[in-house]
């Protein structure tokens, strides 16, 4: 029988690159760091990655104590942070999935459709996104996102004309 793992085990992550964002200009990216852009290679036979993210910006003690919060997107309702996407966490990692435009491999960037991360933001890693094990065919989902569209394509459309849905 083997030993249990310390319930409190730190790891040492370091960044790939990081968020590059002009909502103004409608530019969305992943700028990789030199040392990493090797690993770019084959990426552009994908149309779609998962970035990896760290939420800088929410990370401090209090904020990796914060186990419950308000969903922005539906009002009363509060909900604990594995429920939902809150950059609130015990890590602060976020994930997105965006539509990859264009890859220029010497220059290390990854422009995309979308990311909800800010300028600057690190960058943990890229995965390609593979449908085989990134979607599922039957799913359920928290009754306050019932109404939220089934795919990403129309999630514009749909937060666009219910801004109140996504907090604004």
């Amino acid at each position: 029988m083997s030993e249990k793992k310390e319930l409190h085990q730190s790891f040492s992550v370091f960044t790939v690159g990081s968020v590059q964002v002009s909502e103004m200009d409608g530019f969305f990216a992943v700028k990789l760091l030199p040392e990493f852009r090797e690993a770019m290679e084959g990426l552009d036979q994908f149309q779609h990655v998962n970035v990896l993210w760290w939420a800088d910006r929410q990370d401090s003690p209090q904020a990796r104590h914060t186990l419950l919060t308000e969903l922005p997107y539906a009002p009363g309702i509060q909900a604990g942070v594995f429920a939902c996407r809150s950059e609130y966490r015990p890590n602060p990692i976020g994930i997105t999935i965006s539509q990859i435009l264009e890859i220029d491999k010497s220059q290390g960037i990854v422009r995309l459709a979308w990311i909800d991360a800010f300028d600057g933001t690190p960058v943990l890693d890229l995965k390609p996104y593979l449908p085989v094990s990134d979607r599922v065919r039957y799913v359920s989902v928290a009754d306050w996102m019932k109404d939220w569209p089934v795919w990403m394509e129309d999630a514009g459309e749909y937060f666009a004309s219910n801004p109140t849905n996504f907090g604004e």
